[in-house]
């Protein structure tokens, strides 16, 4: 992962590790958003994988759609 991919990460994993256990488990996409990102940073580097991280979170609404939706 490139240094910038980790500095990404940094938010993504204090948010599994710090709120997600208090959130709950009803993620309307699989893998979950967190996850999503992680893959995303893991497998495209710090600025694609982020966009990719924000536009997942940006369709994760109530009004968002739901199912699988994997890394590209």
């Amino acid at each position: 992962m490139s240094p910038l991919a980790r500095l990404v990460a940094l938010p993504v994993r204090a948010y599994r590790l710090l709120f997600s256990p208090w959130v709950g488990h009803g993620c309307r996409y699989h893998p979950t958003c967190s996850a999503y990102a992680l893959e995303a940073l893991e497998k495209h580097g710090g600025l694609k994988g982020g966009w990719l991280m924000l536009r997942r979170i940006a369709r994760c609404h109530p009004w968002g759609g739901s199912g699988i939706d994997n890394v590209p």
